[in-house]
């Protein structure tokens, strides 16, 4: 009698597992059974109540031959590395290498390794990657789905969009089964969150913590759609778990509301007040800064209706509740907030 051989599970890498997004999609990717391999410059954790196979790998991509070891064997690839200037702001100089090395070189590499491995009849590997709302630059209307023209007006998104061409013509070639996520403004700091949110609704709240005014470089008007952290990590699980249907495009992730920035620190003041007991914050208008861009100025509303009826997400996490979850995270620094984590090898 012939015995055969139990069918290998796939294996999903997670690469930049260790970051904001990434450390999200990794405890929701280690909840579900299979093999997992997270992968990122520090040491990314796993959730103690892991159902996932999982190992974690701290390396730098940019070195060697590092990508084609990071990636050996998956049959699935979460790309979220990115490299950005500061702690808090997604801007990068015109001539920054470091970044073009990051946020387009590592896409190439990855697609060079993916296709020298690639086997006659073999089914291509499936690659989600991240980018940015920024990619379309200014549009001509404050809604966009996804069909407008790209015409980036900063170095990341510039990048950010070599990167998913790059993508797409690798899927067009039947290298890869690719399809990117373009990103609004993620936030969030909760329960189960293992690296803090440093965009500018976490910074925000750390002012009003800190008794600091809360000030805009506008009127208040300026509208962002704004995506809970475990809401964008779901989006990337949904995109795996149907990247064929989404394979050689680029779809938006987003709530569908433009959120007005002042109601949104006025909130922050609010929910902060409560916490501490002090009177709110004020919230301010200031003159913009010299490196202050056109798109800080212009509002966007994102349809992610395509995304939704190819996948079925649907954002879970209501503005408020998850301003809420922020505020009380960042106010109460506790064992209470941090779940029993461990790195696995």
């Amino acid at each position: 009698m012939t015995h055969r051989a139990a069918p290998r599970e796939p294996l999903v890498t997670v690469l930049g597992a260790s970051g904001f997004v990434g450390s999200a999609v990794a405890r929701q990717l280690a909840r579900r059974p299979g093999r997992l391999r997270l992968v990122a410059r520090r040491p990314a954790s796993v959730p103690a109540d892991a159902r996932a196979d999982t190992e974690v790998r701290t390396t730098d991509l940019t070195e060697p031959g590092a990508l084609a070891d990071a990636v050996e064997g998956s049959d699935a690839v979460i790309h979220l590395v990115a490299r950005i200037t500061g702690a808090s702001t997604w801007r990068i100089a015109e001539d920054d290498t470091a970044a073009e090395r990051v946020n387009v070189g590592l896409m190439r590499d990855l697609i060079e390794v993916l296709g020298a491995r690639r086997t006659a009849g073999g089914r291509p590997p499936a690659v989600v990657f991240a980018g940015t709302a920024l990619q379309v630059g200014l549009p001509a209307h404050t809604r966009i789905d996804g069909t407008e023209p790209d015409h980036p007006t900063d170095a990341y998104g510039g990048q950010k969009l070599a990167a998913e061409h790059a993508l797409k013509r690798a899927a067009q070639d039947g290298i890869l089964r690719g399809a990117a996520l373009r990103l609004p403004t993620v936030f969030g700091h909760g329960a189960e969150s293992t690296v803090a949110d440093k965009g500018v609704v976490a910074t925000m709240v750390r002012r009003a913590l800190a008794g600091e005014p809360l000030s805009m470089w506008h009127d208040g008007t300026v509208r962002r759609d704004l995506v809970y952290v475990d809401d964008a990590a779901a989006a990337f699980l949904a995109a795996l778990d149907h990247v064929d249907a989404l394979a050689g495009r680029h779809w938006l992730i987003g709530t569908g509301r433009g959120e007005g920035l002042g109601a949104v620190f006025t909130t922050i003041a609010d929910l902060v007040s409560r916490r501490t007991g002090r009177p709110p914050v004020p919230v301010v208008s200031v003159p913009p800064p010299a490196q202050a861009e056109a798109v800080d100025f212009h509002s966007v509303e994102i349809d992610s209706t395509a995304f939704r009826t190819v996948t079925g997400w649907r954002p879970r996490v209501p503005l408020h509740d998850g301003l809420s979850r922020t505020v009380t995270a960042l106010s109460e620094p506790s064992p209470a907030h941090q779940p029993l984590l461990r790195p696995r090898s």
